[in-house]
């Protein structure tokens, strides 16, 4: 390709780069490709042609010396003698074929009148014919070898007495020794001695009809070499004379057909482009070409001039469309400007309450979108939460959300239970839907004081609850009819206990069903996966953790959906440290720890605490204050601070333990795969296992330079 462009060249790099130039090019490197096409066939044909006759001659003059020569002479007695003589040698001693050694073993077997008149018959038929050599041999498939029996070649280096053997190929030898009767038999192969040759020949049969031997006539392809080198030569020569004729005759047509029409409307283009710089507005530059080619260059010319003419039209469009298109991208963006509005967006919304933390966002993938989160005080202890997803996308979706929130809030907010909230909202939504649109709803309301979240599901994706110790999972809630769907439908509440340090995931499907380049969906064990790994990270982290794994999964693909979550961490009410509150101060030792249950146990008796949960206990405060007097200190003396309090509703008991040893979260820590045998299990962490299954709550954090753990059972 020229680094220049067109109107940058010279007249002659203009004529070296034309049209023409390349149409004449073209015809050249067509015909030149179409004659070594041809030339290539031919000589295919030419050579197929000249082997097949090589093939049959040399395959006819051993059948014709096979029928003489088992007329004349015994060649049975003269194939076992060689054989026998052949295969009573040592491998050692076979290797020697060709030494004078080698061949006094086997030369008393030409000494005979029949091998005499066995070369006898052998010259008179190979100087009658084309064929190098006609011999009699064996191939002995146990030693992989031809084995020459009478081969009357007398020219250096070819002479093959009796006995004599050469390695073959296992094709070769198995073409030859499995041949069947039918066609010709024979070998074309190139050897390192003979060069490319052909070799045919016809199997000895004795009175058995057993094969003894072959008969075999070899021909030197040498000679086909120089037959198709003087072939392509005349072939070539020819060819050069019609590709230049052919390559004239072409161009002079595309010239005048072609080349030609192209530069008029090349030229009348530039004519218009002009004009329209200059201002003028003529709309006859096309149409005055006189084209009469009857082809698509006709067609090009006729359609310059429509085109010509419609762009004058569209031209007085254009800046009305634009304009309506900017106001149109104007109006989007403030509709999603009202839509973020209508959404809480102000973080933390709650500055001054310490019972919980929450975060959403949403993510839509259109200006404006159908997802849409709400959270709401219903009053100073219930706290309503919504994750809904509508419908479509865009701005009738964003409508409908709208009014779908502003309904479910209001419901909500009029304090009755989830269900009823979606029954009324299901019946306001259905009595004027007309573009039968409807949305999927997760409603709940959580109690702030005692934990017990309330909720309904109508047709939404499945909440996923953390409980403090565990993991997130996912609550497989029953499912009602979304809403705006049909009229009447019936929703039912459920409960969850959240305790102390749970943690809430709310969703709409655009984030399981995030579809990458392949078409693979994110999934919910990819969810899950991910708010596992962040499970202790405050919920705005948690959703960028998420929001980023999803990001990345995705990669390049387009956002297929809106992408709306919520994080709720319930801390709950904090533990108030008062009058009934016990502490026992100690030194951080394994003998320290009965008096800590001597201690704890006072304490549980007073409270006629169940003894199943006593020995729970008991077992639980001997795991964590072990560890403790194990590892805190790193073998160092250190102290310790237990507490106790007493829980009245729900009745149960907080035991505390406060040291400043090195940081240590227990909660971090893998829980054992119970599965596994003792053997098999790795040693460590079943005691912290054991007591996050039997306590109801287990909560730690580092408060300046001190380790507080707290520890609660429900009884």
């Amino acid at each position: 390709m020229p680094e220049k462009s067109v109107r940058e060249m010279t007249r002659l790099e203009q004529a070296h780069f034309s049209l023409a130039a390349k149409v004449f090019h073209a015809s050249l490197m067509g015909s030149v490709v179409l004659g070594l096409v041809a030339m290539l066939i031919g000589l295919g044909l030419y050579t197929y042609a000249l082997v097949g006759q090589y093939i049959g001659e040399a395959f006819g003059l051993a059948r014709s010396t096979s029928l003489v020569v088992t007329k004349v002479v015994n060649t049975d007695v003269m194939v076992d003698e060689v054989m026998d003589l052949y295969r009573s040698l040592s491998d050692e001693e076979r290797a020697q074929t060709g030494t004078e050694a080698y061949r006094a073993r086997f030369a008393h077997l030409t000494e005979g009148e029949d091998y005499a008149t066995l070369c006898s018959v052998f010259r008179v038929f190979r100087d009658s014919s084309n064929v190098d050599d006609v011999y009699l041999a064996v191939f002995d498939r146990e030693t992989g070898a031809l084995v020459y029996v009478c081969d009357p070649d007398e020219r250096d280096g070819y002479v093959c007495m009796p006995g004599d053997w050469e390695e073959v190929e296992k094709r070769e030898l198995e073409k030859f020794l499995n041949w069947d009767g039918n066609g010709k038999l024979y070998d074309i192969s190139r050897t390192e001695h003979y060069g490319w040759l052909c070799t045919a020949g016809v199997p000895i049969h004795d009175a058995g009809g057993e094969v003894r031997g072959f008969l075999l006539a070899d021909l030197s392809l040498a000679n086909l070499t120089d037959r198709m080198h003087a072939f392509v030569l005349q072939y070539v020569l020819a060819l050069l004379v019609v590709i230049f004729l052919i390559g004239y005759l072409i161009t002079r047509h595309m010239k005048r057909t072609l080349v030609r029409p192209i530069n008029e409307i090349a030229d009348a283009a530039q004519r218009y482009a002009a004009d329209r710089r200059s201002g003028e507005g003529g709309t006859d530059h096309f149409s005055l070409l006189n084209i009469r080619t009857g082809d698509e260059v006709e067609n090009l010319s006729l359609v310059m001039a429509d085109m010509e003419r419609d762009l004058a039209a569209y031209e007085e469009h254009l800046t009305a469309i634009t304009a309506e298109k900017e106001r149109m991208n104007v109006e989007l963006a403030l509709a999603n400007r009202i839509q973020s509005d209508m959404l809480p967006n102000i973080f933390p919304p709650f500055p001054d309450r310490t019972e919980l933390d929450i975060y959403a966002s949403m993510d839509p993938a259109k200006e404006v979108g159908g997802d849409f989160y709400d959270f709401f005080l219903i009053d100073e202890d219930h706290l309503g939460l919504v994750m809904a997803d509508v419908s479509g996308k865009g701005v009738p979706a964003a409508l409908f959300m709208m009014a779908s929130k502003i309904l479910l809030k209001t419901g909500a907010m009029s304090g009755r239970s989830p269900h009823e909230v979606l029954e009324t909202v299901n019946a306001q939504i259905c009595s004027n839907n007309r573009e039968e649109m409807f949305v999927t709803v997760w409603l709940g309301v959580l109690d702030l004081k005692t934990g017990v979240l309330t909720a309904s599901n109508a047709g939404h994706e499945y909440p996923i609850l953390m409980q403090p110790g565990g993991e997130y999972e996912i609550v497989r809630d029953k499912h009602g009819f979304v809403i705006g769907g049909m009229e009447g439908v019936s929703y039912h509440d459920y409960e969850l206990q959240l305790q102390s340090g749970a943690r809430l995931f709310l969703y709409t499907d655009g984030l399981p069903e995030a579809t990458d380049e392949k078409g693979e969906l994110f999934g919910m064990e990819r969810t899950l996966d991910v708010l596992n790994r962040f499970r202790g990270d405050a919920p705005q982290a948690l959703l960028a953790h998420v929001h980023e794994a999803a990001d990345a999964f995705v990669g390049s693909a387009p956002q297929f959906d809106d992408l709306t979550m919520l994080s709720l961490h319930y801390i709950g009410t904090p533990v108030k440290e008062g009058s009934h509150v016990k502490k026992l101060e100690l030194e951080a030792t394994v003998d320290s720890i009965e008096k800590i249950t001597d201690f704890i146990n006072a304490e549980l008796e007073a409270m006629d605490c169940p003894m199943k949960a006593q020995m729970q206990i008991d077992v639980a405060v001997d795991e964590v204050f072990a560890n403790i007097a194990n590892y805190a200190y790193e073998g160092a003396k250190g102290g310790a601070v237990v507490s106790f309090e007493a829980q009245d509703d729900p009745r149960g008991a907080v035991i505390t333990f406060v040291d400043r040893g090195v940081p240590f979260n227990p909660l971090e820590s893998k829980d054992p795969d119970t599965s596994l045998s003792a053997e098999e299990r790795q040693i460590g962490g079943l005691g912290i296992f054991l007591v996050k299954k039997t306590m109801d709550e287990m909560r730690y954090e580092r408060r300046g330079e001190e380790n507080v753990l707290r520890i609660t059972k429900l009884f």
